[in-house]
């Protein structure tokens, strides 16, 4: 991941994590996130199945911020994100559930926040999932 051409976050196999903040999230969702993904088991076994974690593949983790998943497309052309939460809240957010994958034992990388970022993916699989506890 780069901001202004200098790369910021890189990690090797793992998860790239979109992760948005909305208003009225609470702070104690970060810890029950992280531990959500940390052992959802989707990564490939010996026999190709999906059924190990980020944890059990030793696995890391690229964060970024963002906010545009709050997107409200429901009237009009033009989406409204006015139920992500404020920038000062979401940013708070965003650090502790880094701390919290941390915390167990993920290598955690992360973008800059509120910054203008160019992300590289190769998706294995593909393979996307939402997540909203």
């Amino acid at each position: 991941m780069q901001v202004d051409g200098e790369t910021v976050g890189q990690i090797g196999p793992g998860l790239l994590i979109l992760i948005c903040a909305m208003d009225g999230d609470a702070p104690t969702a970060c810890a029950a996130l992280a531990t959500k993904i940390s052992k959802l088991r989707i990564f490939a076994d010996d026999a190709g199945k999906m059924n190990k974690s980020l944890l059990d593949i030793g696995g890391a983790a690229l964060v970024v911020s963002q906010f545009t998943l709050a997107a409200d497309t429901s009237r009009g052309n033009r989406p409204g994100f006015s139920a992500a939460a404020k920038a000062e809240t979401g940013r708070a957010l965003y650090e502790q559930f880094v701390a919290e994958m941390r915390d167990l034992g993920v290598a955690t990388e992360t973008g800059t926040f509120g910054a203008d970022m160019a992300v590289s993916l190769t998706n294995n699989g593909p393979v996307t999932i939402w997540i909203d506890l």
